[in-house]
């Protein structure tokens, strides 16, 4: 059994994960909520969750440990004190200003089996099931036809954004939107009060309260000594200034932390979806992102404060320089043809998750992609994926890794 926190890669061998299944939040997806909760389209549930749970049996197969996000918040609130605290702080976190709905909602939730509880937070509380009776404020008045009090959260399957593990501590996120910003409250309460997942003692090197924006699909853990973040539309400089101090001032082993500027649109929403590593010297990459980069080296000075110097340089050379390797070779997404490049990109062939040093999973409809990664002596394993691909994120977005052996 693996305990702890330990990623000091992106391709040692995966030993524990943390995942979420989709469940019924998929189901209140609907046109006119789109925009505000992220998605273009509605998967189809049923088949989503078949998808989902092939996957995780990869990673069973593949002797990776996982674990579900879900199982570990009801594991966090088993105190009464501690369920009072989250459910207070959830509500205000779903914009529940009336007084009134506010109580009614509170009493609800205490009073449900923890892990349905957990579940209904997850699926949106409905107004059929908790009439509140009178309209008591305008507020109340003006939301009535909404069908929720509490908005479902069906971006959760993507586990890797809310926080990350780097080294032995853990990033707990200050999100971008309000539609994403309850999922790290979660994973907050897990590492505050689930201490058989994440210890006590476990350093942690962001804050949930932030103010300012990071999300987990930004970091690469490159090495023991180098972490890659993205600037990008959901991650501020900022938030990656904080990130690094508490980061390279603690005795973690981190030197640097390279900052990757990317293109602020929904295409290349965090760094992962342009860039990952899948063995010692091979990335996938969006072609895009080939040609000579903006990167921003950050270390601390002699008074232990953030220390900045601009990179301008090919992909392939910066990660040369900063891996030490004689070599680095890049394997585009889509290969040559652009059609298939802006293809695969949409449906996530740049996001690999890598389980070994050359092993990785990818979803089935990137064949492009996956071929070339075949040739370049990469072990592929395929999952299904139409109705997952259409939350706009591939594996590496579906998954915490918690644990990874040294490489």
């Amino acid at each position: 059994m693996n305990s702890g926190v330990n990623i000091y890669s992106e391709i040692g061998r995966l030993k524990k994960v943390m995942l979420h299944r989709l469940g019924r939040e998929i189901e209140g997806l609907v046109p006119d909520n789109f925009e505000r909760l992220l998605f273009d389209e509605i998967p189809f549930l049923e088949v989503a969750q078949q998808e989902h749970d092939c996957f995780a049996n990869v990673l069973r197969k593949n002797q990776v440990e996982v674990v579900y996000l879900q199982d570990e918040v009801a594991k966090s609130l088993v105190q009464p004190s501690v369920r009072s605290k989250f459910i207070a702080e959830f509500l205000r976190e779903s914009d529940i200003t009336s007084p009134h709905v506010g109580e009614i909602l509170y009493e609800y939730l205490m009073e449900l089996p923890l892990t349905r509880m957990v579940e209904t937070l997850i699926s949106g509380i409905t107004k059929e099931e908790i009439p509140v009776g009178q309209m008591n404020s305008l507020a109340d008045f003006i939301t009535k036809e909404y069908p929720y009090y509490t908005d479902p959260m069906p971006n959760l399957y993507f586990t890797r954004d809310p926080g990350a593990c780097i080294g032995n501590g853990v990033s707990v996120h200050c999100m971008s939107t309000k539609a994403r910003r309850r999922e790290s409250l979660f994973l907050k309460y897990i590492c505050e009060y689930n201490e058989n997942l994440i210890p006590r003692e476990t350093p942690n090197w962001f804050s949930y309260e932030g103010p300012k924006h990071i999300e987990g699909g930004d970091i690469l853990v490159l090495s023991p000594e180098v972490l890659a973040v993205g600037y990008s539309q959901r991650t501020s400089p900022e938030a990656i200034e904080i990130l690094a101090e508490n980061l390279l001032n603690h005795a973690s082993g981190f030197q640097k932390v390279l900052v990757f500027e990317i293109p602020k649109c929904r295409a290349f929403m965090h760094l992962d979806t342009v860039f990952t590593m899948v063995d010692y010297d091979q990335f996938t990459i969006h072609p895009e992102i080939e040609e000579p980069l903006q990167i921003y080296e950050v270390t601390l000075d002699k008074d232990h404060k953030a220390s900045f110097h601009s990179i301008t340089d090919k992909l392939d050379v910066i990660l040369k320089h900063a891996l030490k390797l004689p070599a680095v070779r890049l394997i585009r997404c889509g290969g040559t043809d652009k059609l298939a490049a802006q293809r695969e990109q949409w449906s996530d062939g740049s996001n690999t998750l890598a389980i070994a040093p050359g092993m990785v999973i990818t979803y089935d409809r990137n064949q492009v992609t996956n071929e070339l990664l075949d040739k370049s002596g990469i072990q592929v394993l395929q999952v299904p994926s139409s109705e997952l691909s259409r939350g706009r994120g591939g594996p590496r977005c579906m998954s915490m890794p918690i644990y990874r052996e040294s490489c």
